[in-house]
């Protein structure tokens, strides 16, 4: 039997309009003439089916929300107290953030490279305290925390960050935390380690109070990561990294790579921060073994020049520093929010 020239317009159309993702049963109801009537109106409103592609599932596992979008994940009722206070006009990249143990209206903070040196700041910003890290280098000073040691309190300086992700090991300082009117501390306790997998880049660290030492790697030249240094901690010697739980698949687009880390008092809570974001994490029983239940909140509204630090006060506090910048002119920042958590 022939091909009437209404059968091969259908064949054709048929074709063309699969390819745009337009069903076989709407093409079929214009071709009959039974519904002449409402074939051009119905082909008018029909639009091709987009599928977006999932890009957070692809990027992250289950264990995280560091990418998703606010409102992804339980978020947790934060308010700002203050931002956008300048910091020394010497501390150019606040890389890290840790309220001091010894005098809580302080915090402690440094820049990422230069000299080895710490700096305490009030709630103004302004410098109450210039302490030089006795023994310490400063290659790529990335985070600070303030937690228990055998000593009292201590000040552990991680020497984590690793651009190029060559570096054959990194080290945490560890020193006495710093009383009123000192310049330099004691020689620094030099915690070494290596990655079980390999050199990483990490701009993250915090301290639980049983004295256990946790990196984030960054996401930036691999997947990010948790590890911690195994215990009982040896100064003096390279210890490899136990790898604790994964934080995502993949490598992390810019705004959501883990600049900053902390962890609460009590050990209850760790915080992991972005350029955008930060993270609230509930410990289990005050250790890691995954991270779960993640809390977002979001911190595009604070117009941080660059966040990279995040640092737990007291009370639901939570200090974020950010870079000054581009211009080596400009001056760090700070914030303070007022957070709200979970019992």
């Amino acid at each position: 039997m022939g091909e009437t020239p209404l059968l091969r317009l259908g064949v054709l159309l048929l074709l063309i309009l699969a390819g745009l993702g337009i069903g076989t049963e709407l093409l079929m109801r214009a071709l009959d003439p039974k519904d002449s009537g409402k074939d051009a109106s119905a082909l008018a409103s029909a639009k091709p089916k987009h599928h977006k592609r999932d890009s957070t599932k692809t990027a992250m596992d289950s264990v995280s929300a560091l990418t998703a979008a606010p409102g992804a994940a339980d978020s947790v009722p934060c308010r700002v107290v203050s931002s956008g206070i300048e910091l020394p006009r010497n501390l150019h990249e606040s890389s890290g953030a840790a309220q001091s143990r010894r005098d809580p209206a302080l915090l402690w903070t440094h820049d990422d490279s230069g000299q080895p040196v710490v700096y305490a700041v009030d709630s103004t910003g302004a410098e109450r305290a210039r302490v030089t890290v006795t023994g310490a280098t400063n290659l790529n000073w990335e985070d600070i925390a303030a937690a228990p040691c055998p000593g009292g309190s201590c000040l552990y300086v991680g020497d984590i960050g690793d651009n190029a992700a060559r570096r054959p090991n990194v080290v945490v300082y560890r020193v006495p935390e710093p009383a009123a009117g000192a310049t330099a501390t004691p020689a620094a306790d030099a915690l070494r380690a290596t990655y079980p997998d390999g050199p990483q880049d990490a701009e993250a660290m915090f301290v639980l109070p049983d004295g256990g030492i946790y990196i984030a790697t960054k996401g930036e030249t691999g997947p990010a990561t948790l590890y911690r240094f195994p215990q009982p901690l040896r100064p003096g010697a390279t210890v490899t990294l136990e790898k604790v739980a994964g934080i995502s698949a993949a490598r992390l687009a810019r705004p959501e790579r883990i600049t900053g880390g902390s962890a609460s008092r009590d050990g209850r809570w760790i915080a992991l921060r972005t350029l955008r974001s930060v993270t609230l994490f509930p410990t289990q029983g005050g250790a890691v073994q995954s991270l779960a239940n993640p809390r977002v909140t979001d911190l595009t509204a604070l117009d941080e020049p660059q966040g990279e630090g995040v640092g737990f006060g007291e009370g639901g506090t939570l200090f974020l520093t950010s870079e000054g910048g581009r211009s080596k002119k400009t001056s760090a920042v700070m914030a303070r929010l007022a957070c709200t958590l979970p019992r």
